[in-house]
């Protein structure tokens, strides 16, 4: 039996470029994708001046600001800290949803515009209550 073998002709590739014929843009991503960790490498060894001396006091280990070791009973962090952490983390995940919404709102068309305007309110109205019970105040 022979089968049919739909063969493209010219008329249907008329005025559309093939997806992946320039491939310059994508050279240029490459060349800067590898370009800005292999100067971030190189100047991290290039940069820096050793310490000449070893003292006592720079043998020991520094993790972010706390050079003592971990908090002591007296010494914790207050709930302020945590929140403020967790609020951070509560608002960059709900704006990384926006930025989809951003690229298809050209062909979303109205009713895209009506769910961003929804969703930034619903942002807005939690932004405006966390502040007022006073969860960004540091104390």
């Amino acid at each position: 039996m022979l089968g049919f073998v739909a063969v493209p002709t010219i008329e249907v590739y008329a005025g559309v470029r093939p997806v992946l014929s320039n491939w310059l843009p994508f050279l240029f991503y490459a060349i800067f994708a590898a370009a800005i960790p292999a100067t971030m490498i190189v100047a991290s060894f290039v940069l820096p001046g050793r310490p000449v001396s070893r003292t006592r006091q720079r043998m020991l280990p520094f993790e972010s600001g706390v050079s003592e070791g971990p908090p002591s009973r007296e010494r914790r962090f207050t709930v302020s800290f945590y929140l403020t952490a967790i609020l951070f983390i509560l608002f960059d995940i709900e704006i990384v949803f926006l930025y989809p919404l951003a690229v298809q709102l050209d062909a979303l068309g109205w009713f895209g515009v009506g769910e961003l305007l929804t969703f930034v309110a619903i942002l807005g109205v939690a932004y405006v209550y966390i502040w007022r019970k006073g969860a960004l105040n540091w104390h």
